[in-house]
């Protein structure tokens, strides 16, 4: 069994597990995408943090999800990346 099926077999098989997943999931999204755009890019941990003027280990905690950024934070790291930023409710 792969890390998805699994996934998807816990999520389905633990209705707690699930409704914690549902509730975290924009920040792990946002995190995703964060990442994805820094690998395309080829700019290491650093490179992002001197793009927007913070320490690497800010990087780091955020895509570990140990860090609760405040927008201002995203607006710098779309500017260091070179992307916009956009926020919605649903």
């Amino acid at each position: 069994m792969n890390f998805k099926e699994y996934k998807k077999k816990a999520l389905k098989d633990n209705p707690e597990l699930y409704e914690e997943y549902k509730a975290l999931e924009p920040e792990y999204e946002l995190i995703k995408q964060i990442i994805r755009i820094r690998n395309e890019q080829k700019l290491t941990q650093q490179e992002l943090a001197d793009r927007t003027g913070t320490k690497q280990s800010n990087i780091s905690r955020l895509e570990k999800g140990e860090y609760n950024p405040s927008l201002k934070f995203l607006k710098k790291l779309a500017q260091g990346l070179g992307k916009e930023l956009y926020i919605e409710f649903r």
